[in-house]
């Protein structure tokens, strides 16, 4: 057998394999975890470490379980610096990342590999351009998204968001909004969505976005947290946090924001148990 029948052979099973991996066995092994009874002590954590969890109605709870489970087989826990990653802790991740997915598809979350825990606020190495000079020096952060399929979280931040349910931020759902904003390859702000859907948040995004940059200008009380000015992707990642959190402000400060990311995450945080 000649050397390029041989390479288009192997081309070939290597391509029957991926697609049967991605169509078949990943789907059967899904449904096999989901065949498995989500155990009592998760539903107390979730109960306990997710506050939305209790409003939402019982076919909802349901769902966030089945999220939940998927999400816990298929995602691996690393604690740094010492941390030890419990039950409490996987729970409290899973439960806030997969609320993001109550209305859309766990595929989503495919490309998410890994999971990183510190227990506090953690250092990171941290270049930026001025003037065309590149700076190098250190930041501090409590959480950290990326598009090679790792998270990384301070839990000192994580469970300050699930011991108090009106805290106005969650890192949580904070870093797995920039993990949907990169579904289309770059954390922009502007998360994949259909055609005529896409421009009516474009036009709606940018409007917003300007109003707060107004309002910070002119020294107002802005309606968002201002860290969502920085930059396009920290503004989706920062709304998230205000639809989830403090959904009646939101929808009053900025009523066509809230549609819009109701369009996307197909869920009404004021109305969970709907």
């Amino acid at each position: 057998m000649s050397p390029p029948l041989l390479f288009a052979l192997f081309a070939i099973a290597l391509i029957a394999g991926s697609v049967f991996y991605l169509f078949c066995y990943r789907d059967w092994r899904r449904r096999r975890t989901l065949r498995k009874p989500f155990p009592d002590a998760w539903r107390r954590l979730l109960w306990h470490q997710v506050p939305l969890y209790r409003r939402l109605s019982k076919a909802r709870q349901r769902r966030l379980e089945q999220r939940v489970q998927l999400f816990l087989s298929e995602k691996a826990f690393y604690g740094c610096d010492g941390f030890e990653v419990d039950d409490r802790v996987r729970l409290t991740i899973a439960g806030h990342a997969c609320l993001l997915l109550l209305g859309r598809h766990f595929s989503d979350y495919d490309d998410i590999r890994s999971i990183l825990v510190y227990p506090e606020v953690f250092r990171v190495q941290h270049a930026w351009e001025h003037d065309l000079v590149v700076h190098e020096g250190e930041e501090i952060r409590a959480g950290e998204a990326s598009g090679y399929g790792q998270v990384v979280l301070a839990w000192s931040e994580c469970e300050e968001a699930a011991t108090d349910p009106h805290c106005p931020h969650n890192v949580i759902l904070h870093e797995f909004a920039h993990q949907l904003d990169y579904l289309d390859g770059a954390a922009d702000g502007a998360p994949p969505l259909p055609g005529s859907q896409a421009e009516a948040w474009h036009r709606i995004m940018t409007d917003a976005w300007d109003d707060l940059h107004q309002a910070l200008a002119h020294h107002h009380r802005p309606w968002l947290d201002p860290y969502g000015a920085t930059e396009p992707a920290e503004f989706f990642a920062v709304l998230t946090e205000a639809f989830f959190q403090e959904p009646a402000h939101l929808r009053q400060a900025q009523p066509d924001v809230y549609q819009a990311l109701l369009g996307f995450y197909r869920f009404d945080p004021l109305h969970p148990g709907g």
